[in-house]
């Protein structure tokens, strides 16, 4: 099954790419998804606990099973507001 992964922020400056096409077997998972990224791309790798997913424009958890075609983004942790 083919999916397109979307990379923003530090994860794209990471891995040098917008986007990935990638090949994964049926009934893989977005956990899946994200260990073949990992395990491409180490430097990515302790950004990956604090990000978010994606599936098609909707947030999904890692357990959730992908489709042929469909479009993952990882959405890296935001950092900000004030300590006071």
């Amino acid at each position: 099954m083919h999916v397109k992964a979307r990379f923003f922020a530090a994860h794209r400056e990471r891995i040098g790419a917008s986007s990935l096409d990638v090949e994964l077997l049926e009934a893989a998972s977005v956990g899946d998804l994200v260990e073949r990224i990992a395990e491409q791309y180490p430097e990515l790798r302790p950004l990956l606990g604090a990000s978010r997913f994606a599936v098609n424009r909707e947030y999904a958890p890692p357990a959730t099973v992908l489709q042929n075609g469909d479009e993952v983004a990882f959405v890296p942790p935001v950092a900000g507001g004030s300590g006071s």
